[in-house]
């Protein structure tokens, strides 16, 4: 039986658990590709550290070793970074190897150019494990996209910080301490920054912007902010609301434009993120025909994201190059939009109520704290001219007590 030779960049949590999995799932491989799968190589940086690894696998530190191999398949990348795993997987792809990669950061940056690259080599690349973890949302897309026109993409997207948002709401933490607690249980780095500030979340909306609309919005023009900004003080008047704080990516096309946010929001009860707590992500996909569906499950972790590379494993070994998406190359890319549609906020820090006719003052769920109604460009300017924080509400907002008078000052 002819075998495929797989080497794997990197052996910490991703690439041990991938290493682990072909070990463990061999014969359903076997089945699935008709061809037994062998790990040939696994790339390290540090000699000193003791590993479960075969003695007939070449462990080096340095890639030209893996390059030169007599038989080299498919490389999957599960290190950190832009470089060196651009660099490194360029080379795979140049010398006619599938590539499989779990770096979000890298992928948002030079997905196109590896795409393009492949397709001219006639290999594939695999990327599931850069969004969502465990969640199959690229293949789930790659199929929707064969008839059906995706309008919507919505999700959580950093396992991080909806833990951090969890714990503070359930054991009524300070942003501080459940920061400490995700860092001590592996869920957030000693630098927590692309988790907390939404950088994390931003690159992956990048990538299913490529893939779900042939494009991305100006990455300059996205509105991105991450949860630093939430006191347990809104969570409780979130809570007061019947309402839920979530990191929320979203990507939409609204006639000739691609409107992208990644940000805090609150969500009421029949939205299918509100019940989606601690490390779990979820994925929410509108479309024309198929509508509404959404994927939920395990964000980040050894074999969460371990399956996904797994799986894509699979697809590259049975799959033709598939050229890029380009349906929105007539379409105007832009980030994020003022409209004129009214929605609903929650505001927080009013001290003097305004009394515009343009903006319908629903309720006080907190002191200083509101669900107001108003456009983009009304809230933007409202929260300006008063030094406000403001988050969208995402769904139905039902009233939970009476509308309180408050004195226009």
């Amino acid at each position: 039986m002819s075998v495929i030779k797989v080497a794997i960049l990197g052996f910490g949590t991703v690439g041990e658990g991938v290493y682990r999995t072909i070990q463990s799932h061999s014969e359903e491989l076997t089945a699935a590709l008709g061809k037994k799968v062998e790990v040939a190589a696994v790339l390290i940086r540090n000699t000193q550290k003791k590993r479960n690894i075969s003695q007939n696998v070449l462990v080096t530190t340095d890639f030209a070793d893996i390059l030169n191999l007599e038989q080299l398949d498919v490389v999957v990348e599960a290190i950190v970074d832009k470089e060196p795993t651009f660099t490194f997987l360029k080379s795979a792809i140049e010398r006619g190897c599938h590539i499989i990669t779990a770096n979000k950061e890298m992928f948002a940056h030079h997905g196109k150019e590896l795409l393009e690259l492949a397709e001219e080599k006639k290999v594939s690349v695999g990327f599931e494990a850069t969004v969502a973890g465990g969640i199959p949302v690229i293949q789930t897309l790659r199929q929707l996209l064969n008839i059906n026109r995706v309008k919507q993409i919505r999700g959580i997207l950093n396992g991080t910080s909806n833990f951090i948002l969890t714990e503070m709401r359930e054991k009524k933490q300070s942003f501080a301490q459940a920061l400490v607690l995700a860092q001590e249980n592996g869920y957030a780095e000693a630098d927590p920054t692309n988790d907390v500030e939404g950088f994390d979340a931003f690159y992956k909306t990048m990538i299913l912007s490529r893939l779900a609309f042939g494009k991305e919005p100006n990455w300059q023009d996205v509105k991105r902010e991450g949860i630093t900004s939430i006191t347990s003080e809104l969570i409780d008047a979130a809570e007061n609301a019947g309402l839920r704080f979530k990191h929320i990516a979203s990507i939409t096309r609204l006639g000739d434009q691609i409107i992208a946010t990644v940000n805090p929001a609150l969500l009421s009860k029949e939205h299918p993120f509100y019940h989606v707590e601690g490390v779990q992500n979820a994925v929410n996909v509108q479309s024309d025909i198929v509508g509404e569906i959404t994927l939920q499950g395990p964000g980040a972790g050894m074999f969460p994201t371990a399956s996904a590379v797994i799986e894509d494993l699979v697809y590259v070994c049975k799959n033709s190059p598939v050229k890029q998406n380009n349906t929105c190359s007539q379409v105007a890319v832009t980030g994020f939009s003022k409209s004129d549609k009214k929605e609903t906020w929650l505001v927080h820090g009013v001290k003097h109520k305004q009394v515009t006719p343009s903006i319908t003052w629903i309720e006080e769920v907190a002191e200083e704290t509101f669900v107001i109604k108003a456009t983009d460009r009304e809230i933007a300017l409202l929260a300006k001219q008063n030094n406000l924080i403001y988050y969208p509400i995402i769904g139905e907002y039902e009233r939970v007590k009476q509308i309180k008078t408050l004195k226009a000052l």
